[in-house]
């Protein structure tokens, strides 16, 4: 079996990335033959609106590639990347992790977030931590959205990596009969860290990535999460974040109170940073996500999520069993409240999130997707 990966070289460590690199080394291991192709050529000073047509354009170039490509049985790209091959005879797998019309739908303008979280934006307005308020344009996001539902349409086979993900492509007239569900996984390192000594006070520890623009910072929350620090001044807090703006992250070191903040760290350093903190609390404040790789990952460390109901999270998390999904910031606050002053429930439900955690080692995510490579192939 020969599987053509098509994704982009540029080696950002984004969730996208490293789900990639998991299942091609994974299912080398398993003996089957994954060869990547990455686009090479770039259109240069497109103006900001051209960015999604740009995007879009870049994968195009793989058809210089056309032959190698072809020579595989099946070929497999995140959402539009196998865009060129569509038309081809082979079979193309698209692999759904989030959609743009999930991010679009999620994000508000500024002025109409919950209250208080305005502020806050206008706060790192002030600190010059973002120019403006609102991105100047969505069209890039709608060009994709666009692209997206058309590659969807046309591509043989769907792997949607949660229902949220599943529920976007049928909203959009996507046939659910051509959409496998098939979860994502986290690296074997995660279950390998002993949690050792951890403090006898518990933390509040975010993990994951909090964006740069407006629109990005709204899609992961980081207004809902300084809201919620802010209100916990004497309770320690722990972030490690993936973002390029580095002034968010020393407004979030300098501003929060009892707060340090790691960024950009090493991938597989982070289990052993966490370490300290097992049977505490994290939290997943984003508007939209498609899985969330940070909060399994968190939750095999031992720390108990509370979440909005984005990704996978209201597919396994039970409350007050493993955790909480809550719907404003208000039940998120009252639920840290509740955890920070039951010891016993805390440390309960740290050992079940633990385990359900488990749940998402890689054998099972490739188990699934072997299996449906072979019923192509059929």
């Amino acid at each position: 079996m020969k599987i053509a990966f098509i994704h982009s070289d540029k080696k950002i460590g984004t969730g996208a990335h490293f789900i990639n690199d998991l299942i091609a080394c994974k299912l080398r291991e398993r003996g089957t033959e994954v060869n990547s192709f990455y686009p090479q050529f770039l259109l240069t000073d497109t103006p900001v609106h051209f960015k999604g047509i740009n995007n879009i354009l870049f994968f195009y170039s793989l058809l210089e590639k056309r032959e190698d490509i072809l020579r595989h049985d099946i070929i497999q790209g995140t959402t539009y990347t196998p865009l060129a091959f569509l038309r081809f005879s082979k079979p193309v797998v698209s692999h759904f992790g989030s959609t743009s019309i999930g991010f679009l739908k999620a994000v508000p303008k500024t002025n109409h977030l919950e209250n208080g979280c305005s502020d806050i934006f206008l706060r790192l307005k002030q600190f010059g931590v973002v120019r403006e308020l609102n991105i100047k344009t969505r069209r890039p996001l709608n060009d994709i959205a666009s692209i997206e539902q058309y590659a969807a349409e046309r591509a043989d086979y769907i792997i949607a990596t949660s229902d949220v993900v599943k529920k976007d492509l049928i909203s959009v007239g996507i046939a659910a009969e051509k959409i496998e569900i098939i979860h994502n996984a986290i690296e074997d390192y995660w279950f390998e860290t002993p949690n050792n000594n951890p403090q006898s006070e518990p933390s509040i520890v975010f993990l994951g990535r909090i964006g740069e623009d407006p629109f990005t910072l709204k899609l992961k929350g980081v207004d809902r999460l300084i809201w919620l620090f802010e209100r916990f001044p004497e309770v320690k807090k722990f972030s490690v974040v993936m973002s390029k703006n580095k002034k968010l992250v020393q407004w979030m070191k300098n501003k929060i109170p009892n707060h340090s903040i790691i960024a950009n760290a090493v991938k597989d350093s982070i289990p052993s940073l966490l370490n300290p903190y097992a049977r505490g609390i994290v939290l997943l404040t984003s508007r939209y996500e498609g899985f969330s790789l940070s909060l399994i990952e968190a939750m095999s460390q031992g720390l108990v999520p509370i979440s909005f109901p984005v990704g996978v999270a209201p597919e396994i998390i039970r409350n007050g069993e493993n955790g909480f999904v809550v719907s404003t910031i208000e039940e998120a606050k009252e639920k840290i409240n509740l955890l920070l002053s039951d010891v016993n429930l805390r440390h309960r439900l740290a050992l079940s999130a633990k385990e359900t955690a488990k749940q998402f080692k890689s054998d099972t995510m490739i188990e699934k997707t072997l299996d449906l490579y072979k019923r192509i192939l059929k």
